[in-house]
């Protein structure tokens, strides 16, 4: 059978993409880009690492930033434990490892927010060291090239793939072929449409011979989509405006938002402002006055749809509940990090 690290390594020689991460062995940079391409593509993922490298171009400068700040340079990135992780990490390194990124993978592993894939991707781009990669186009690639329907999200799939990238691991040039295989499976081995016919395994692929190409790799299950209903209350006085910080373990943790009232399903302005807590909010506000109103499209995220309504309001005083809130000048708004939601209603 052909070489396939060989080929794969070949392959990246004459395709890599060109990327800054690639162009240094500093753990630091490589572990956040790492983390920025989690669950982001390269394109967009590019331009938020070269201002997150620019604001915070150490672990100490990252571990030494205010929380809301690091938030801020990642609003629009979604998924945002990653950068809560991130800013969790960077003060164990300082404080657990004086500072110096640790180069043991044992000891990479315990860091906030880092799993096997992250561990194995900075120990090998950074140091060379012997460890394969397994993300989703590695799943992927492996999946069609050996023609393996164990589904990947579950323990033996996880269990069959990680062994398998072990014993393929080009151990003289690991840092190159993890790098090559997880490119191939980015440009070459795609979800949809792969570039089969001028694929270099195309001849070793079980995938492609068998005619399961698009069914491969196969998942168990997907995860149940849960719709919520927000209804967030823009109220401002005199231009300030009323914002607050998203405290519990929930959705966009630590991100700033108008005062939200979630309801149990889609409710209409004339409903919404019999409840107990627009009421409640609104009782010695003095004259209120209902400027706008915006029915947002669906917001998709990976297990809710949020169906959003906004609300501008102007009173004429902050309410006793109101003074519960921040209140923020409207020049200074864009000082604090809000999720993707917030910021469409705020292009409005």
């Amino acid at each position: 059978m052909v070489d396939i690290a060989a080929t794969l390594i070949h392959w990246y020689a004459e395709n890599k993409r060109e990327l800054p991460w690639r162009e240094t062995t500093d753990p630091y940079r490589i572990w956040i880009s790492e983390i920025i391409l989690q669950q982001t593509r390269v394109v967009q993922g590019l331009e938020y690492f070269n201002r997150f490298m620019l604001r915070f171009p150490d672990v100490r400068a990252l571990a030494e930033a205010p929380g809301d700040e690091v938030m801020k340079y990642w609003q629009g990135l979604g998924y945002y434990s990653r950068a809560r992780n991130l800013h969790a990490a960077a003060k164990e390194i300082v404080e657990k490892f004086g500072g110096e990124f640790p180069r043991n993978y044992s000891d990479v592993l315990t860091l906030k927010g880092i799993g096997e894939y992250t561990a194995a991707a900075i120990c090998s781009f950074a140091w060379k060291l012997p460890y394969a990669v397994v993300d989703g186009n590695v799943y992927r690639v492996l999946a069609r090239i050996f023609g393996i329907d164990t589904p990947i999200d579950s323990n033996a799939g996880k269990k069959v793939f990680s062994g398998l990238a072990a014993e393929l691991l080009d151990r003289r040039h690991p840092d190159l072929y993890n790098q090559a295989i997880m490119d191939f499976g980015a440009i070459q081995c795609t979800p949809k449409v792969p570039v089969c016919l001028y694929c270099p395994l195309r001849e070793n692929c079980v995938a492609l011979a068998s005619g399961r190409v698009e069914k491969l790799p196969v998942k168990a299950g997907k995860s149940v989509v849960k719709p919520r209903y927000f209804n967030y209350l823009h109220i401002h006085c005199r231009g300030v405006n009323l914002l607050a910080r998203r405290e519990a373990k929930d959705i966009w943790q630590n991100l700033y938002e108008y005062p939200l009232i979630e309801t149990g399903q889609e409710t209409e302005l004339e409903v919404l402002q019999q409840t107990p807590a627009y009421l409640e909010l609104m009782q010695e506000a003095g004259e209120i006055q209902i400027l706008r109103s915006f029915i947002m499209p669906k917001h998709v995220l990976s297990h809710r749809i949020i169906y959003a309504r906004f609300y501008e309001i102007e009173v004429e005083r902050f309410s006793p509940v109101m003074q519960r809130f921040l209140q923020v000048p409207e020049e200074e708004l864009e000082q604090y990090a809000v999720s993707r939601l917030i910021a469409l209603y705020r292009e409005k």
